[in-house]
């Protein structure tokens, strides 16, 4: 059995000038003995997002990016001795247009994920901070579920978007009071041998990003640093070097953390391991492509500081940490 790939098109004479959206169609029959191929077929198309327009018949607007998916679900129903069309239709007016549209509105799934969302954010004071990190990861990937799928954003997905911005700025308020708003601007590359044997000062109980770039500036840029931890960071001294707090010498800028601004201003960026650290010090510290390793440390940071109340004390501990990460990220073998 051959999959049909068909075009169907309505008469351009019927069409109106504001031409509507394109829209491919994959109708699927499978055997009766076929139904773990029917389930598999079943979430891939709800994952891509398609409507259901009745069993078996899946509308996807042409201009998704998961449009090419379709070709791939119609070639798996062929394998199982089933038929495939995959046709690409268009409505005949705007009136049948808006119909095919108002299938994709997100409005709902928006609107749950809100409500589990304002609940959550009323339990951030009594978690821990790996707890509101896991909290957090696990609200990113809901979300991104269905901006994915979001075909047409409304005004849900202006709503949804502000909503998810003020519970990441919660987090961040209640993770690490004081945490810095990324400067504009440039990164100037500085010479390592005019920054040796000099007092640093960062804000205390250290986390992610603080305790990484205590880390490298010891490890990589000055090996006889001494640190200052800040109750304020106003407290600074004027010749202390600050980093990750607003004002700081060294802090964020642009969609950089201070560990990655660090890398650049001392030449280090061109360091894979130190550059493959500094994703995962990222992905921790505000969010975004994460890496493997990222939850454990996490584990590792969150319980040395229920131990340690003293941070040049987790300092060395989590050191040894980022040493070995160091390690692993730098070499070339896989585990």
């Amino acid at each position: 059995m051959t999959a049909t790939y068909a075009a169907f098109m309505t008469p351009a004479l019927n069409v109106p000038n504001s031409a509507p959206n394109a829209w491919l169609l994959l109708i699927v029959s499978l055997p009766t003995s076929s139904a773990t191929a029917r389930m598999r077929i079943w979430r891939a198309v709800r994952t891509l997002g398609c409507a259901a327009l009745r069993d078996g018949a899946y509308l996807l607007p042409a201009h998704a990016e998961q449009a090419m998916q379709l070709r791939i679900l119609a070639d798996d129903a062929l394998q199982e001795e089933g038929q495939a069309w995959l046709l690409r239709v268009q409505a005949g007016d705007a009136a049948e247009d808006s119909a095919y549209r108002a299938l994709f509105d997100r409005t709902p799934d928006y609107t749950r994920w809100l409500a589990e969302l304002s609940e959550a954010r009323k339990t951030l004071p009594d978690l821990v901070a790996a707890e509101r990190s896991r909290l957090q990861r696990r609200h990113a990937r809901a979300y991104d579920t269905i901006r994915k799928i979001d075909f047409f954003p409304n005004e849900a997905t202006v709503r949804a978007d502000a909503q998810w911005r003020d519970f990441a700025a919660a987090i961040e308020a209640t993770q690490s009071p004081g945490e810095p708003h990324a400067a504009a601007g440039g990164i100037p590359r500085r010479d390592p041998s005019q920054y040796q044997g000099r007092l640093w000062a960062t804000r205390r109980n250290l986390w992610v990003d603080r305790v990484a770039s205590a880390w490298l500036i010891r490890r990589f840029i000055d090996p006889h640093a001494g640190f200052l931890w800040l109750a304020n960071p106003a407290d600074c001294p004027a010749d202390a070097l600050g980093f990750d707090f607003d004002g700081a010498t060294f802090t964020h800028v642009g969609t950089r953390v201070s560990f990655e601004v660090l890398l650049a201003s001392f030449g280090l960026d061109d360091n894979p391991g130190l550059v493959r650290l500094g994703a995962m010090v990222h992905a921790l510290d505000v969010g975004g492509s994460t890496v493997p390793e990222a939850s454990g440390f996490e584990a590792i940071l969150a319980g040395a500081r229920k131990r340690l109340a003293d941070d040049d004390a987790l300092l060395t501990e989590v050191g040894t940490v980022l040493d070995s990460l160091y390690a692993h990220f730098s070499g070339n073998r896989k585990p």
